[in-house]
């Protein structure tokens, strides 16, 4: 299970994406989910999914890696492009069997949809891969900095989300173990009914959330010992640097937002 799961996952590297203020890759995120809903055409779909793959190649991180990492959310994609096929009753009539109609336009919204949400989910995805939960901390901390006049505790939400994105791994592995020791008594999680099959959550769900209690209690404790009391008066080790690198990162999206305006249909 761990082997196929990407995000929240970290892979150490040398390469140009992994040397980037985690600042710029925030913003570069937050702004590519933006202009992926500029794109409504086949062109528009095609730059991004070219320019995404170009990212992907330069982090070094290994293609094969991301398409294994997309096979637990494959059924979603293929629920949402099944959704758009058979409800979408725009355009011209493709096939009629009974009640069944497909029409050009379920189709084409269909692909378009789950193209943009796989472009999303490895460009996200590719985030927590080429940057530490301790950087992406300071990163979100330095954007949301301002907001620290209005009294908004910004140290302490963005710690709570590198340490959720942190333990997404741990918890997987937490449940890939359950899994194995329940199964060791008898417990079929694959066979049997839609009922039986939903039962036997029930002694996944019950360890898992103990065991999760357990963990947070154990870093309270930790982080209560060593003194820790929020982000006043504290200083930084890690001091971030804003470098070239990271305004090219930003001026390539700039050039890619552009194309796709032209492209646009």
């Amino acid at each position: 299970m761990m082997e196929k799961m990407i995000f929240g996952r970290y892979v150490p590297g040398d390469s140009f994406i992994h040397h980037m203020d985690p600042r710029s890759k925030l913003i570069f995120v937050f702004a590519y989910i933006c202009i992926v809903f500029i794109a409504n055409n086949t062109i528009t779909y095609g730059i991004l999914a070219v320019f995404t793959i170009l990212i992907i190649f330069i982090s070094k991180v290994s293609l094969r890696f991301f398409l294994n990492g997309l096979k637990p959310i494959l059924w979603l994609v293929l629920f949402t492009l099944i959704l758009q096929i058979f409800f979408n009753r725009e355009g011209h009539l493709v096939y009629h069997l009974g009640i069944v109609k497909i029409y050009s336009e379920g189709i084409r919204q269909g692909i378009f949809i789950s193209v943009r949400f796989l472009l999303l989910i490895f460009l996200t995805s590719l985030l927590t891969l080429t940057t530490t939960p301790i950087s992406l901390t300071d990163g979100i901390e330095a954007l949301l900095n301002p907001l620290k006049k209005i009294k908004f505790p910004v140290h302490e939400l963005a710690l709570m989300m590198s340490i959720s994105l942190r333990f997404i791994p741990t918890l997987m592995d937490e449940t890939e173990k359950i899994m194995k020791a329940q199964m060791a008594r008898g417990v079929e999680f694959s066979s049997g009914s839609m009922t039986n099959r939903i039962k036997s959550i029930i002694p996944l769900l019950i360890p898992l959330f103990v065991s999760s209690f357990k963990r947070a209690e154990e870093l309270a404790t930790a982080m209560e010992a060593r003194g820790y009391q929020g982000g006043e008066g504290r200083t930084k080790y890690r001091i971030l640097i804003w470098k070239f690198r990271d305004t090219l990162a930003l001026l390539s999206l700039v050039l890619v937002t552009i194309l796709l305006v032209i492209f646009r249909a």
